[in-house]
């Protein structure tokens, strides 16, 4: 999959930008506050709907203007070609297009573009709390699985209308078991086949985990993963299933008293190793980093075997604390990777400025006040 062309409307500090991108390489460089990043967040707008940087679309649009527009033309091997553009209006909210027809429902473009995403707020996956975590593998997953997101939307409904059960109920508890009945039955079906399919990934992307950790650092510590959930194994849906279903029984009086679900997928944690050592509690600054880094360059070759069309990769200012060799070593993979890949830097120094001259494949920007121009 790969991106053509992008066109920008008051899209933070881009008022008027279009610009047509190579098909393997293409790097932004310029000062801190040029624009850089918004242009690889609007790409990321067009795959996920969402910023990958800001809170709130309603911080994205430009100065004090009250709408931003984004355009892209994209080229994949399922779909020969098509254009998705999102319009976002204060008032109005968030619209996404597929070649000028409306989408129903922003969840319908999640994985029609898989895209990957590399950036310094990624240290909060190895570092921070398990929903971070859980947000990642949600993500990850979605991409490639479309039940998967739909079993994970309905599922956040059935726990929304199921605490609010919870917390509303003022009869006997015997009554509120008789009322919950249906929607235990439901967040039980939906709930086990999210942890199912969570388990099946991580024992397959593990492995890539470790390939992309090597590969990065060159040492010899093996970095691992533990799925945490409400079983101790994940080898059957129907066994997920039935233990589901006796937590559920089991924990009935806990979840009246706290008026709330505790038992399911969204107290899941993934526990991050290095040899023995718990990374999130043990690991030092600079194992974090390396160690998040090596997690999406996971996600992007997983995201390689699995699906038909190569992922587009966004990499956004990750060279700045980096040694030499171990930018070598990325900027290598990213070369022999046959995908379309955006890489934005406020140094040049990285870079061998031999790959853009001259090539079709690879183009060097420079951005400066929400300006874009080719390098060579």
């Amino acid at each position: 999959m790969r991106i053509n062309r992008l066109k920008l409307q008051f899209f933070r500090n881009h008022e008027e930008t279009e610009v047509q991108f190579a098909p393997h390489l293409n790097l932004f460089t310029g000062p801190n506050g040029a624009g850089k990043t918004n242009l690889i967040d609007a790409i990321h707008y067009l795959c996920m709907t969402r910023s990958f940087v800001a809170s709130s679309d309603q911080y994205v649009a430009h100065h004090d203007e009250k709408y931003f527009m984004i355009d892209g033309d994209f080229e994949g091997e399922i779909r020969s070609s098509f254009k998705v553009s999102c319009s976002y209006s204060r008032g109005e909210g968030k619209k996404i297009f597929v070649n000028d027809s409306p989408l129903d429902r922003l969840s319908d473009l999640i994985g029609m573009i898989p895209v990957v995403v590399l950036s310094p707020e990624d240290r909060k996956l190895t570092s921070e709390g398990p929903a971070e975590r859980r947000s990642f593998l949600d993500s990850m997953i979605s991409q490639i699985s479309p039940k998967y997101l739909r079993d994970l939307i309905k599922f956040r409904k059935i726990r929304k209308q199921r605490n609010k059960l919870l917390q509303e109920y003022q009869g006997p508890l015997s009554m509120l078991k008789s009322y919950l009945e249906p929607w235990d039955v439901q967040l039980a079906q939906t709930g086990t086949a999210i942890i199912f399919k969570r388990a099946q990934v991580l024992e397959k992307f593990k492995e890539y985990l470790a390939i992309q950790y090597q590969s990065i650092t060159g040492l010899n510590l093996e970095p691992t993963l533990r799925y945490e959930s409400i079983c101790d194994k994940y080898d059957s849906h129907e066994q997920i299933h039935e233990e589901y279903v006796n937590q559920i029984e089991s924990n009935f009086e806990k979840e009246a008293e706290r008026e709330q679900t505790i038992i399911g997928p969204h107290r899941d944690e993934v526990v991050f190793y290095l040899g023995d050592i718990e990374l999130r509690n043990y690991g030092s600054q600079g194992q974090h980093r390396l160690f998040s880094m090596a997690l999406k360059m996971a996600q992007l070759f997983y995201y390689s075997d699995e699906l038909d069309d190569l992922p587009i990769m966004l990499l956004d200012d990750v060279f700045g604390n980096l040694d030499q060799q171990k930018i070598d070593v990325i900027t290598e993979a990213l070369t022999k990777h046959s995908g379309q890949t955006f890489i934005t830097s406020a140094s040049e120094r990285p870079f061998d400025q031999e790959m853009f001259k001259g090539s079709e494949q690879n183009v060097w920007f420079t951005v400066e006040n929400g300006t874009v121009s080719s390098k060579f």
